[in-house]
């Protein structure tokens, strides 16, 4: 029972934690080196990993998507998605897609000539199933090693700590006073009545040997 118990609080955690790394936002320095529009199948599974930033879309099969490649200081690819996410999770309320888009273009640069821009995205990129960050928004900058704090990041998840503190202080407190006091009295009726049924096993032998 208590290694059940361990499973099901380590996979509740898991959950969280990943929920927070996909949704908490990051930050790329990168060089734009090109940016596409594609037709994304959105039938199966994966559409998890797509915005819904309208009622609309939710019922599309298909639809044209935005990228922007990019390169890292170290040489690295990564390709980012441009979609709008609207009212949807997460709530960034990214309505500039179009905004985006043109921003991207403008910053596209050579290796020989590099223009960097600081990213910021949510999300994975993860190429088996075709996922990928989507971004939020773009600004130049002239340091690769620039990685600004992440102050939303950091406040949301003090936010967070700080609720599910109060949430395990106020549930043991509850539990010192409703539980536990409920647990020993059960406790003590097994007891008495194993006490009960002893004595009475007692009498019973005694009564044979005679």
């Amino acid at each position: 029972m208590v290694y059940v118990k361990w499973v099901v609080v380590l996979t509740f955690w898991l959950c969280v934690g990943a929920m927070l790394n996909y949704s908490l936002p990051q930050y790329d320095t990168v060089r734009i080196v090109n940016t596409y529009e594609e037709r994304q199948d959105l039938g199966d599974w994966t559409r998890i990993f797509w915005s819904r930033p309208d009622q609309q879309s939710e019922n599309l099969a298909s639809r044209d998507v935005q990228f922007v490649q990019g390169v890292r200081p170290d040489g690295e690819s990564i390709v980012y998605r441009n979609e709008d996410t609207g009212w949807s999770w997460p709530p960034y309320f990214k309505f500039d897609t179009a905004d985006l888009y043109t921003q991207a273009n403008d910053a596209i640069s050579t290796k020989d000539a590099p223009e960097w821009v600081l990213v910021k995205h949510y999300g994975w990129r993860i190429p088996v199933l075709s996922v990928f960050p989507n971004a939020i928004a773009i600004r130049p900058t002239s340091n690769v090693d620039d990685q600004p704090i992440n102050w939303v990041s950091i406040a949301i998840l003090t936010a967070l700590a700080a609720v599910f503190w109060a949430i395990y202080v106020r549930w043991l407190r509850f539990r010192r006073r409703r539980i536990d006091p409920l647990v020993e009295t059960v406790e003590d009726g097994f007891y008495s009545f194993g006490d009960e049924i002893s004595e009475r096993v007692r009498k019973i032998g005694r009564w044979f040997k005679k």
